[in-house]
């Protein structure tokens, strides 16, 4: 089976090959194909979202697609920058800067309220074997934003994001320790399951 991984991110792409690995697919990307245009992101939902993505790059290849949104979702800022996550502060900004911004706007707000979760919904669409015609699913990461940003690895808000159960940021981890408990992984590994279970893909 061929799947278009439909991001234009290459962390995320990374992920997404390293922790399918082991099942009979081939994961394409972008690059493998002429270019078309970037999917919009204009639903109110991560599902929603997801789902555009990945009708669109089915529609631009031809292929089945795996796309995801996900996003922060921090609990002093009311669920925000949550969809935005990826625009927060404006279009054009660097990970570095919108770490920045972020910390600009929890600050004075204490520890115990800084809670926060990263929040992933994978859809491959279309999906043999699937009533509706998509696979959906879903994963989550708790943990905290931290007042200033420790570690290099990652991307995105990782340098921020504290983990209690790991006693460090998610940028502090190697990529292997960031994949068995990423959102992403989550819903990977749920999506793998479906893979083999639904359509049929064998182990290697």
């Amino acid at each position: 089976m061929r799947i278009v991984i439909a991001t234009g991110n290459a962390g995320k792409e990374r992920e997404i090959r390293d922790i399918l690995s082991g099942i009979d697919v081939e994961l394409l990307g972008r690059k493998d194909f002429p270019p078309f245009p970037d999917p919009s992101e204009d639903g109110d939902t991560f599902l929603e979202n997801a789902m555009s993505k990945a009708k669109a790059v089915h529609a631009a290849t031809g292929l089945p697609a795996l796309a995801d949104d996900s996003g922060l979702e921090v609990e002093a800022l009311g669920g925000d920058p949550g969809i935005k996550s990826a625009r927060y502060g404006g279009e054009g900004l660097s990970d570095g800067q919108r770490c920045r911004k972020l910390l600009q706007a929890l600050d004075g707000v204490p520890r115990e309220k800084r809670g926060a979760r990263f929040k992933c919904m994978m859809v491959l669409y279309p999906a043999p074997g699937s009533e509706d015609g998509a696979l959906v699913t879903e994963g989550e990461l708790y943990g905290r934003i931290e007042t200033e940003p420790s570690g290099e690895n990652g991307f995105g808000y990782d340098p921020v994001f504290y983990v209690p159960e790991e006693g460090m940021t998610v940028a502090r981890m190697e990529a292997a320790e960031k994949n068995r408990i990423s959102h992403r992984y989550r819903a990977l590994v749920e999506m793998k399951w479906l893979l083999i279970d639904r359509c049929g893909l064998e182990r290697v």
